[in-house]
């Protein structure tokens, strides 16, 4: 057999990807499918936008106090157990969160839902990670990545159509079939994981400690838009009151024998620099998605709806892109289609750094796809090189650490990038030209943090590079805790 030929997925693994990718779908809809209907949905309930934004921040807070605890629960309770666990607690809050009769009573059934909603994700990669092994790595990368990245971008889009023709509620109760037939084919499909590594005893104040850490800084990000700058108070002490108590953590897992999270992964120099180009393409990639669904709106009058159409070349792009990703990180590895992908997105970036109020769409929908096409070939093949070398059991450690960093790097060009575009919109004033032009200006930052990202992985590259020949990409311990 051709080494360099593709290499397919075995049937069993292929039905265990549809699985995950239906719950992966399903939950990181979420985190941008609400947003449309914050608007209406402080009309009905005659409440504050300041309470409302609770929906949101809720979620995002209960998703970041869950994410560390996964991979110890899931070595004591089992990955397939743990997971029907998150997709029952998703779906019975998303199911609350449609009956919810007050504000106050949908921001509870979403931190339910984020409960859920945040363990679904790191158990299925867990999951996939386990089945695939090293060989099928790339692609089974790819399928996650899907939902990763089209998600996000599909979520205004649904949200704003049901919004329009069926009311808040359906963008609840939309994921109530998705989580029964994900649940069913759980049950039915997933392997079972009991008894194949031992969990010990939960760390109780590392959880403590990581959990605080990561709401805190979730928090302080969340609260950057509606601060009057990124130095705010508001801001500023949560963050840094969050860092202090995750490099409490930190040390703490260094020194004793059973951390909640294996922090010694970071030795490795290959899983660092992947580690750091997962959180700076995390920046580039889902900070940037902010930008162009306002740009639509704000600039171009046009409604929630058509502004989510006009993305979908970004949705396909992106699914191209992971597509081509698996067979490119088979060929060349991982590091170097990563650089690839980063370089993709720089040009498609390009073209809106002159965007006006009269841009062709037929321009931005080709940009969009040529960015869609370099996330694609970005993300995934990072975590592909982080996990490339990891034994089974460090997995579990792995995949919060990864995600967490995904998501802060996500947040933080969120929040960075809305207050550098709120600056230039204050300077423009309300004419379209000068909007649009405010657009342009924060899209000079886009390429910034994306060039930022270019370091770590050129590392990534080269230590990848380096590693060729000796054992090839056969799993190695790591700093075992």
């Amino acid at each position: 057999m051709d080494p360099s030929a593709p290499h397919k997925l075995d049937p069993h693994v292929r039905k265990i990807a549809t699985v995950i990718v239906l719950g992966a779908i399903m939950s990181i809809l979420d985190t941008t499918i609400i947003n449309v209907a914050l608007n209406d949905l402080a009309n009905d309930f005659d409440a504050p936008l300041s309470t409302i934004q609770w929906i949101s921040t809720g979620y995002m807070l209960a998703v970041a106090a869950a994410l560390p605890v996964t991979g110890w629960a899931s070595r004591r309770f089992g990955s397939k157990r743990l997971y029907i666990v998150a997709v029952v607690l998703f779906t019975l809050g998303s199911a609350l969160c449609a009956l919810a009769w007050s504000a106050n009573s949908l921001i509870l059934f979403r931190v339910l839902q984020g409960l859920g909603g945040g363990m679904i994700m790191p158990v299925g990669q867990m999951i996939l990670v386990r089945a695939a092994g090293p060989k099928s790595m790339p692609r089974v990368m790819a399928a996650i990545g899907v939902p990763m990245l089209v998600a996000p971008v599909l979520g205004p889009t649904i949200g704003g159509l049901l919004l329009e023709h069926a009311g808040w509620q359906w963008i609840f109760l939309i994921n109530l079939p998705v989580g029964i037939i994900a649940l069913i084919t759980a049950r039915r499909l997933l392997p079972s994981t009991d008894d194949e590594e031992p969990a010990g005893r939960l760390d109780f104040a590392g959880l403590a400690l990581a959990s605080a850490g990561f709401v805190g800084i979730t928090y302080g990000l969340a609260q950057t838009g509606s601060a009057s700058s990124l130095l705010a108070a508001s801001v500023v002490v949560p963050i840094a009151a969050g860092l202090v108590l995750v490099a409490a953590f930190v040390v703490r897992a260094l020194r004793i024998s059973y951390p909640l999270l294996n922090v010694r992964l970071f030795r490795s120099g290959s899983f660092s620099a992947a580690a750091v180009a997962v959180f700076f393409l995390g920046a580039a990639l889902f900070g940037a998605m902010i930008l162009m669904p306002l740009y639509f709106q704000v600039a171009r009058g046009e409604s929630a709806a058509m502004a989510g159409l006009l993305l979908a070349p970004q949705g396909i792009g992106a699914a191209v892109g992971m597509r081509l990703s698996a067979r490119t990180t088979e060929r060349v590895g991982a590091g170097r289609t990563t650089l690839l992908g980063v370089a993709v997105i720089i040009v498609g970036t390009i073209p809106l750094l002159s965007l006006a109020d009269d841009t062709s769409y037929g321009v931005t929908s080709a940009a969009l796809i040529l960015r869609g096409i370099g996330m694609g070939l970005s993300l995934m093949p990072a975590m592909t090189s982080a996990y490339s070398r990891l034994s089974i059991e460090q997995v579990s450690h792995a995949t919060p650490q990864l995600l967490v960093l995904q998501r802060v790097g996500g947040s933080m060009g969120t929040a960075l990038l809305s207050v550098i575009l709120q600056d230039h919109l204050t300077s423009a004033g309300r004419s379209p030209a000068g909007m649009a032009h405010a657009f342009a200006l924060t899209n000079w930052w886009v390429i910034a943090i994306t060039v930022a990202a270019v370091v770590p992985v050129i590392v990534l590259a080269l230590t990848e590079r380096a590693t060729e020949p000796g054992a090839g990409r056969a799993p190695m311990a790591i700093g075992a805790a």
